[in-house]
């Protein structure tokens, strides 16, 4: 067959667009596989591990534990939810320490009725307080993880599962799929349930182990980028030797309309106050103040001191949304001198090892029962600490902005740093900027005692 050269054309083009297509999606794979490895965290997931610990008449029994592997990012409020697709017709006969948030069609079924029917069932932890017939080990936190980092015991969450319609046998038993981890809000996506060796499970008096009869396990990684095409933090800085600051970028988690902030007089402001009396089990939509940057938070970082040996920043977060509340707040921090923390005063501080050789990055936490609170917007919206830093001699240096984090990240959220070249300047004119070795003293001193005041822009 012959084709004119009009249709030689067109199909030469046609084929151009599809390569272009095919590129391009290629592409987005790529990115955004890149971008849910975090360089701060590589190994950093949430694991959910499935152990079949017996055989029932049409099913079996099993464990699920959630594992939050992330060493600074928090499953926060409304905590996780997992979905899943059954390989087959299973049903769930009972759930302890969670439940499903759909029953489903059970019509079928006369005499005892399932928990769920649901062909892809949507699953979430009970509240804290719930009966305690239907309480599991590790279960009724809400669906909130600490990180792994601040907290390895609040990390993990577990319920037991009782499926019916699956198979009694680990040939005819299939692995579910197409799991999803949904509670947190977006950005996590999880990879095919795979089978792992059967796990070793302490019995409850850690005195005798059992072992599983069948186990897989799924992994949820996070990416920024699939949770908001915005950042949710900014920073700000500040210093002793100049009277500039640097604000946080215009826009840096947006640019604002009347549909995402209000201003501090609004209307209503005051209907959200008579709504707080109220109870409600619904999370609330952010209420943001309308701010140049429109972020949720901002971090502020000042260079307060500069000693001989030692120098000395002061770190203040301050939140702007009217109606959230951050419990269990962490702050991270990519600095080269964090290798050489003296003393942090009012913040709980582990060091971060991503790379072994590299002791570049910290996390910074709140006190227990003291600080641990980051309150919404208002008086109380701010937590504040400082750090003292032994010098470096080889690299320390007040110029050319090195004195500022290279990375700062609120909550697992990378904030939005300014440009380097809007850094506050070291004065020509100054020279080494010292304050005297007694002046230590009475700064430690006082900085155990210092008042929460926040710089506001």
């Amino acid at each position: 067959m012959e084709f004119d050269n009009g249709d030689k054309r067109r199909r030469s083009c046609e084929f151009r667009e599809l390569k272009v297509v095919t590129l391009a999606a290629i592409c987005f794979m790529i990115l955004s596989q890149a971008d849910a490895f975090d360089p701060l965290d590589p190994t950093g997931n949430v694991t959910i591990r499935w152990d079949i610990m017996s055989w029932t008449t049409d099913g079996y029994m099993a464990t699920v534990t959630v594992f939050n592997f992330q060493q600074y990012r928090t499953i926060m409020n409304p905590g996780w939810t997992i979905g899943w697709t059954w390989a087959k017709k299973e049903i769930i006969w009972t759930m302890m320490g969670a439940q499903a948030t759909e029953q489903g069609d059970c019509s079928k079924f006369k005499l005892k009725i399932p928990h769920s029917c649901k062909r892809n069932p949507q699953v979430v932890d009970l509240m804290p307080g719930a009966p305690f017939n239907m309480q599991f080990n590790n279960c009724c936190k809400g669906g909130v993880l600490t990180s792994w980092g601040q907290d390895p015991s609040g990390a993990v969450s577990a319920f037991q599962i009782g499926v019916g319609l699956s198979g009694t046998s680990n040939k005819t038993v299939k692995l579910p799929k197409n799991f999803k981890l949904l509670g947190p809000g977006p950005g996590y996506s999880c990879g095919p349930a795979k089978l792992v060796p059967a796990t070793v499970i302490p019995t409850d008096d850690r005195r005798r182990k059992a072992q599983a009869l069948m186990s897989w396990n799924v992994t949820c990684t996070y990416s920024q980028f699939l949770a908001s095409k915005n950042p949710s933090c900014c920073v700000s800085l500040s210093s002793f030797y100049s009277d500039k600051v640097t604000a946080c970028p215009t826009c840096a988690c947006g640019c604002q309309n009347n549909d995402t902030c209000v201003t501090k007089d609004s209307k209503l402001l005051q209907e959200d106050e008579r709504v707080k009396t109220k109870k409600s089990d619904m999370t609330p939509k952010p209420l943001l103040q309308c701010t140049h940057h429109l972020c949720h938070v901002r971090v502020h970082w000042h260079i307060k001191d500069n000693y001989q040996d030692y120098w000395r920043v002061k770190i203040a977060i301050i939140n702007f949304d009217y109606r959230l509340n951050y419990t269990l707040w962490n702050l991270v921090i990519q600095h080269p001198n964090l290798n050489n923390v003296t003393q942090v005063y009012s913040f709980e501080y582990m060091p971060l090892l991503p790379y072994e050789a590299i002791n570049d990055t910290g996390m910074f936490y709140g006190l227990k029962y003291y600080n641990d609170l980051l309150m919404e917007n208002g008086p109380k919206g701010n937590v504040q600490s400082e750090i003292l830093m032994k010098k470096d001699k080889n690299t320390f240096t007040l110029k050319h902005g090195w004195a500022f984090p290279r990375r700062v990240y609120f909550n697992g959220e990378e904030c939005m740093l300014p440009p380097p070249d809007s850094y506050p300047f070291l004065p020509n004119s100054s020279h080494r900027l010292l304050i005297s070795a007694s002046s230590i003293v009475a700064s430690t001193i006082f900085a155990s005692f210092f008042h929460l005041v926040v710089i506001l822009l």
